[in-house]
């Protein structure tokens, strides 16, 4: 429907679901400014429907709908327990702090709200405590973090660094005070009883609605495959809101990877845990030392960081092979020396199976070998990750909906091709799903303008970022500031925060992603009322600036995915053996792109 149809159709919705989204109901008398849309009561009804016919519901609605109060209302009403999923911990923190306090207490429920993220996220008493005694940091300024880290653990609750402003999200120190899936102790640290993550698991068990991410949430789902145990509750609602994001997640966690940084990382802790040892075992040492020649030479090999490679073009380079193969030696080899003294501490244990692991994924990576599954890398500056991706999602997605009898929703703006939700159907192995679309009650032709600057560079030229930030700067003063800069990559971003920030360049305010935790600058961007944001993906979804406060967005580049990309190109060729046109299929259906297309089409027509 669109907004010209005016109120919701009665006879599709439920008095109950009618009455709470009522003007004058429970939603408008305790948030401010609330109205609520035709398409977002209809939305809330098809979500209450799903949960209780424990069916499967894709639910697309425009930019504007309310799509997270429309799954919150029925999910809340429902009584039962709820997982809700976002893209983004950024979208998680938003829902826990805001978004389902306001639903809660507007509806009057005694309902209990979790906030679960995975473990890299809380800080790890055991590892802060190494590192402390330690003192083995790279940098000068990771020592008034680390002391800040420090304090901030004693006084804190949660342990989630998110909420830690003195230091920035990216800084690699933090890498040395969480922990890992393969580093965790486990019942046998020190600090279990009071570990931050467990902690965490602990209040998800008890609360009515847990507020997960995406990748928490197929990380449970391996975690169980696997004969692990399990991350999350059960419950009797999924709920997955920027749901378009979850045919790549899937693919990341139903693969594997193994990353040069992590073999570095665990040979670190095995040095450390010999130090504590007494550094009497000039051999294991020596087979950890071995690793760091290896892997640079591998690196060396690859050119630039950013790029990806299939497996065949990585062993066509020149030396690549080889140098593979002295890596999976060292690797081996420490692995071999760590199974002989394993039994020296538990640390040593721990590190004796990750070793193996390493050595086994490395091995497996090599060998190529594998059903449907794509092997490649990518680089980084100084590191390689090694992946090898399913070609498909589907059998593994239907077989996790069709073992749990429960209600799932999915909700994004796209999810869909001009309606056609057969990709995304095909691509989640969801081809039994009601399926329901809903249009964005904004009047884009009056409320919105497109520009598109003429006279850009190619975007694969070398100048044509610095062309971009020339318009954003060019547009500020149009706009009183009041702006988001959204790049596609962190090298565009860092460049845009270097120009916009000297001298003369703008007379507004600039923040820049990475700066301080994402909630903390969205608050700075509202409170200065004039300034300039610039961030990268996690600044492209999710965002909620009210009224003229955001007057102004500029994006780099659309992101469609690079058809040289290993998983993309081999999906691509086995859409074309099918007989199928692989740019309809693998290109086209973000409708947010397709939309943006057809904008531009409308705009150079008119103009």
């Amino acid at each position: 429907m669109s907004a010209a149809d005016g109120l919701a159709d009665p006879a599709q919705v439920s008095a109950e679901i009618a009455a709470v989204f009522a003007p004058g109901g429970p939603l408008a008398r305790r948030i401010p400014g609330f109205n609520a849309r035709p398409q977002q009561v209809e939305m809330a009804q098809a979500v209450m429907d799903a949960i209780d016919d424990t069916g499967v519901l894709l639910a697309e609605a425009g930019t504007g709908t309310g799509k997270t109060f429309a799954y919150l209302v029925p999910a809340l009403l429902s009584g039962g327990k709820v997982i809700v999923s976002t893209g983004t911990r950024a979208l998680q923190d938003q829902l826990y702090q805001r978004d389902v306090p306001a639903v809660r207490d507007a509806l009057g429920r005694p309902v209990t709200v979790a906030l679960l993220k995975g473990r890299s996220n809380y800080i790890c008493h055991h590892h802060l405590k190494r590192t402390l005694s330690e003192g083995l940091l790279d940098f000068a300024e990771q020592v008034p973090q680390l002391r800040a880290i420090e304090r901030f653990s004693a006084r804190n609750a949660s342990g989630d660094r998110a909420l830690l402003a003195e230091v920035p999200e990216d800084a690699p120190i933090w890498a040395k005070v969480t922990s890992t899936r393969e580093n965790c102790l486990g019942s046998r640290c020190d600090d279990h009883e009071r570990c931050f993550v467990l902690n965490a698991r602990r209040n998800a068990l008890k609360a009515d609605v847990v507020v997960v991410n995406h990748h928490l949430f197929f990380a449970d789902i391996l975690l169980k495959d696997e004969g692990g145990g399990e991350l999350l509750p059960a419950c009797n609602t999924v709920i997955f809101d920027e749901a378009h994001q979850l045919p790549e997640t899937a693919t990341l966690f139903f693969g594997a990877d193994r990353s040069t940084a992590q073999l570095l990382e665990a040979a670190r802790e095995v040095r450390a845990e010999l130090r504590v040892l007494g550094d009497d075992d000039p051999a294991l040492k020596a087979a950890t030392l071995l690793l760091e020649p290896c892997i640079k030479r591998l690196r060396s090999l690859l050119g630039e960081a950013g790029q990806r490679l299939t497996r065949a073009q990585a062993l066509d380079t020149s030396g690549f092979g080889a140098a593979l193969d002295a890596l999976i030696d060292a690797q081996q080899a420490l692995a071999d020396r760590l199974v002989a003294v394993a039994g020296r501490s538990e640390t040593l244990t721990q590190c004796s199976a990750v070793a193996q692991a390493a050595a086994a994924e490395l091995e497996a990576w090599r060998a190529g070998q594998g059903a449907a599954q794509v092997f490649w890398l990518e680089c980084a500056t100084q590191s390689v990750r090694l992946h090898r991706s399913p070609l498909s999602v589907a059998p593994l997605m239907s077989q996790t909906l069709e073992s749990n009898a429960r209600g799932w929703v999915f909700t994004s703006a796209t999810l869909s091709a001009a309606g056609d939700f057969s990709l995304f159907r095909e691509q989640m192995g969801l081809a039994d799903a009601t399926a329901r679309h809903w249009d964005s009650p904004f009047n884009y032709a009056t409320q919105a303008r497109l520009y598109v600057p003429p006279g850009l560079p190619e975007p694969a030229s070398r100048d044509y970022n610095a062309a971009v930030i020339d318009t954003l700067r060019e547009l500020l003063p149009v706009s009183r500031g009041r702006a988001f800069g959204l790049f596609t990559s962190l090298r565009a971003l860092r460049e845009a925060a270097t120009a916009l920030r000297r001298p003369g360049a703008t007379s507004y305010p600039v923040l820049v992603q990475g700066d301080a935790p994402r909630h903390e600058l969205l608050e700075r961007f509202k409170q200065h009322g004039n300034a300039v944001l610039l961030g990268s993906m996690s600044f492209w979804e999710g965002v909620d600036v009210r009224g003229e406060a955001l007057s102004l967005v500029v994006i780099d580049k659309l992101p469609f995915a690079a058809p040289d990309d290993p998983v993309l190109a081999a999906r691509i060729d086995q859409l074309k053996r099918l007989g199928r046109n692989a740019f309809i299929a693998s290109f086209l259906p973000d409708r947010e792109k397709q939309n943006a297309i057809e904008a531009f089409n409308r705009f150079t027509e008119q103009h």
